[in-house]
């Protein structure tokens, strides 16, 4: 009976909320900010075109590598170009206080009891659940990388290395590869002495170091052997291993958390935006989204109805959650901004 429910009751279920969110008809041209690449596309299979379909509206994409200084312009000068963005959750915090995004009044969103914890936020919702983790090409690798500290030996595996162009991620990396314990990490670099140890670390790979900007460019350069190693999101690995890459994991050490769905502040399109969160969380759109790129979903009965070969690649899976470490985001509430910019310093350099 759950079943049948589940498959015959979705979409109805999703168009009377889309009643009581607003007249569907009345908004149109909403434009969602993703990070592109396999992602944003498992999305428009996934998220956007069924939505689109349902609401009789249209959804233009467009992406960004989480760039705030671009919201914030937009909600202080009141021209508002975007409606919804994808971001992650030190971002979101930090802009919710800072009115960037719009309250979410989550009884009238509904199914907030659906989700895992800490998915339902006061201005956002969370989109998916992702893990950073190291990849490499297991074809080009004669010994496979085990750990962070693999990563940094450069004369056990020598080659480039990429990383994203960001303190958030590497700081985390560079104390695991320094020898500081899973539980230890936020510990330690939430002291000064933590912190610069992070640096010093990073600073010991930073010649070997390729930076990359987009979700899109490691598995590709893996590919094209511009690195020998990686950090990553899980998610985009999986997805080209599943298409015939011989790419790999390595699972202990990553780094998993969430992203959300936001709706920015001064959205002209606010009730369609509630509508497509609405229809984001409901499970059969989730397992859809896992189908297509296999990262963690946030709707528990979504989780449940993932088989066992796909769930291999999903972050929070037992097996893969083992060794991982959860971020820290109130950290990166607090002290995110005076990293980045001591990062950005220390990267140009």
């Amino acid at each position: 009976m759950k079943s049948q429910m589940l498959k015959h009751g979705f979409y109805p279920l999703v168009l009377s909320m889309a009643m009581g969110l607003g007249s569907a008809q009345a908004a149109s041209d909403m434009v969602v900010v993703g990070y592109g690449g396999a992602g944003q596309k498992a999305q428009d299979v996934a998220f956007f075109q069924p939505f689109s379909a349902m609401d009789q509206s249209k959804v233009i994409q467009s992406e960004y590598n989480g760039e705030m200084a671009k919201i914030k312009v937009m909600v202080d000068t009141g021209n508002v170009d975007w409606d919804v963005v994808q971001i992650e959750g030190p971002d979101l915090m930090r802009g919710c206080e800072e009115g960037m995004y719009e309250r979410l009044d989550w009884t009238r969103l509904g199914h907030a009891d659906q989700l895992i914890p800490e998915a339902a936020q006061e201005c956002g919702s969370a989109a998916l659940v992702w893990s950073v983790a190291i990849a490499y090409d297991t074809d080009k690798l004669a010994q496979a990388p085990t750990s962070w500290a693999d990563f940094w030996d450069v004369q056990k595996i020598p080659g480039k290395r990429g990383l994203r162009k960001r303190a958030v991620y590497n700081l985390e990396f560079a104390l695991l590869a320094d020898g500081v314990k899973v539980e230890d990490v936020y510990k330690v670099l939430n002291t000064p002495q933590g912190v610069d140890r992070a640096f010093a670390k990073l600073n010991q790979l930073k010649p070997y170091i390729q930076w990359w900007e987009a979700g899109a460019q490691p598995p590709q350069w893996l590919t094209a052997s511009d690195v020998v190693m990686t950090s990553t999101y899980s998610g985009r690995i999986a997805a080209a291993a599943q298409t015939g890459s011989h790419l790999g994991l390595v699972w202990p050490g990553s780094l998993y958390g969430m992203d959300y769905w936001a709706i920015i502040k001064g959205s002209k399109h606010v009730d369609q935006a509630k509508r497509f969160i609405a229809f984001a969380n409901q499970p059969d759109a989730q397992v859809n989204y896992v189908k297509q790129i296999p990262y963690g979903p946030t709707n528990t009965e979504a989780a449940a109805r993932l088989d066992d070969k796909l769930a291999q690649w999903v972050p929070t899976a037992p097996q893969n959650l083992k060794g991982a470490l959860s971020m820290d985001v109130g950290f990166w509430v607090d002290h995110g901004e005076e990293l980045e910019e001591r990062f950005n310093a220390w990267a140009s350099k």
